[in-house]
């Protein structure tokens, strides 16, 4: 069994004391407002299961008139009349305003998500508020080019901003997610409506009530808290929202660009889900390869969407591997996100929670050998211990299905030309980790598999100017890069004839 201190966590409670929850209403038009109907819902504690705070339940006439705010922002506001220089100047008085409170905005994602308190501190908020800089960089680096027509015609192109956009975000890294959908499209001048995940909704809040701090203008960051099924339909099929952007499952993904379709035709693009493989070869560092599978499926207690969820390792090195993957898995400490020793919180909430020990329970009904965990961890809240799984077949669910837990799914090949078969043998597409020392089997892979990033001897490695996105069922689009600015701007081409040039 893995470390569990879940039960007994009081002592880093002690040294940390909870953030008092401040916002909790909608945010439009740069203020903070009940829901028209006045009706709230609950965020709850990941760790004990117990309420946090009650938050403002918006709904369609909430997000038409965040719309309707966005609308105006867009059509008559400054902001897309600014300058880009006077854009990224804002935009790095937010970041700096997030590094200021980067305690509370982490604590912010513990008590909502489960998340690290260590990590968000670190790792999380830092990157979010460093995405904002790299975006502030970027908006006055928009150019459209000159074209060199094939007659008397002078033309170029413009990049200008798409409008309205809509965006969706999941709750497995909810300041990560602001950062990638929103700083793109402030930098590239667009206006917005933000709906984050019902399960995390707090620090989405916070950073709306930092925009206007920093002088984002009102009307230009909207954010409706609210459900899916309610608000978000309403995102997704709202007539004058110009794109949506979408992170989440594929499942919703496919609901969310029907509605896309079936309004106004709007943008879209789509992160979704992954059974992102990780392929171990006999030359392999085994001590670096265990290490890095380990932390693919375990890192952010499985809820990623690139979890390396199936592991594949050569024969000649599998039994070795194996052994090392269940010593890492029994050591892994689970308890309270709050303690600093702690490398696994709990899953989100009790509906992902059940999930994820349902699909468990059917990899030993398929006859996959459960080598550790597969039960929950503690007596309170959603702790699951981290779980593997040998004998694993390509037709079991835990091999096809994304569990988004700390569930590995191991399998064993015997040549590279199996392996590559195997890694596409899935309908998603959004990652892969390739462990080699050989280069050309390496090129070989990244070539061959069907997905959006590969990780060569290495995993996780995301960086601001690196795209990412997926294939097939993972969905369109790319977030991070130059790629994810592009997507917030149209291109216009403007041409005029020219008389008497002495040349073309």
């Amino acid at each position: 069994m893995a470390d569990s201190s879940n039960g007994s966590s009081e002592p880093a409670l002690s040294k940390f004391k909870l953030p008092t929850i401040k916002f909790t209403k909608l945010f439009i038009n740069g203020e903070f407002v009940d829901s028209l109907s006045g009706k709230t819902f609950e965020t709850i504690d990941p760790r004990t299961g117990e309420l946090i705070a009650r938050v403002a339940a918006g709904d369609k006439e909430d997000v038409d008139l965040a719309v309707k705010a966005a609308r105006r922002a867009f059509d008559v506001g400054p902001w897309p009349r600014l300058s880009g220089f006077e854009r990224g100047r804002i935009m790095m008085k937010f970041a700096d305003l997030i590094d200021e409170h980067v305690e509370e905005l982490a604590a912010l994602d513990t008590i909502n998500a489960g998340k690290l308190f260590s990590i968000g501190k670190a790792v999380d908020i830092p990157q979010t508020a460093d995405g904002f800089r790299y975006y502030a960089g970027a908006a006055d680096k928009i150019h459209g080019e000159v074209l060199k027509m094939s007659r008397e015609l002078q033309g170029y192109t413009l990049r200008e901003p798409i409008g309205v956009v809509g965006h969706i975000i999941p709750w497995n890294f909810p300041s990560n997610m602001f950062s990638m959908k929103v700083a793109p499209s402030l930098a590239a001048g667009c206006t917005m409506v933000l709906k984050p995940a019902e399960q995390t909704p707090l620090s989405a809040l916070y950073y709306a009530h930092l925009a206007k701090l920093a002088g984002i203008p009102d009307g230009v960051l909207n954010v409706v808290t609210g459900f899916g099924a309610t608000a978000g339909a309403a995102v997704a099929s709202h007539m004058d929202i110009d794109k949506v952007s979408f992170t989440g499952s594929t499942e919703v993904g496919r609901v969310v660009m029907q509605a896309a379709a079936t309004s106004n035709l709007k943008a879209v693009s789509l992160e979704l889900g992954g059974k992102s493989p990780l392929i171990i070869f006999d030359d392999a560092d085994i001590d670096k390869a265990a290490e890095l599978a380990i932390i693919g499926i375990l890192f952010n207690k499985g809820e990623i969407c690139v979890a390396s969820s199936r592991v594949y390792v050569q024969e000649g090195i599998y039994d070795e591997l194996v052994k090392k993957l269940v010593e890492k898995a029994k050591a892994w400490k689970v308890g309270d996100p709050f303690d600093p020793t702690v490398r696994h919180g709990p899953q989100v909430d009790k509906k992902q929670f059940e999930k994820i020990l349902s699909y468990i329970e059917h990899g030993k009904r398929e006859g996959a050998s459960l080598l550790t965990g597969g039960k929950p961890s503690g007596d309170k809240g959603y702790y699951i211990e981290p779980t593997i799984f040998a004998d694993v077949k390509e037709d079991m669910l835990i091999a096809k299905d994304e569990i988004f837990g700390p569930v590995m799914s191991l399998m064993k090949f015997k040549t590279v030309e199996e392996a590559i078969k195997c890694a596409n043998n899935t309908r998603y597409g959004l990652a892969a980790g390739i462990v080699t020392k050989n280069l050309d089997v390496a090129n070989t892979v990244s070539r061959s598999i069907r997905a959006g990033i590969i990780w060569i001897n290495c995993y996780f490695a995301f960086d601001k100017d690196c795209p990412f996105g997926g294939y097939k069922m993972s969905g369109f689009g790319r977030d991070m890069g130059m790629e994810a600015l592009h997507k917030y701007l149209q291109v216009k081409s403007v041409v005029t004839p020219i008389y008497n040039s002495p040349w073309l």
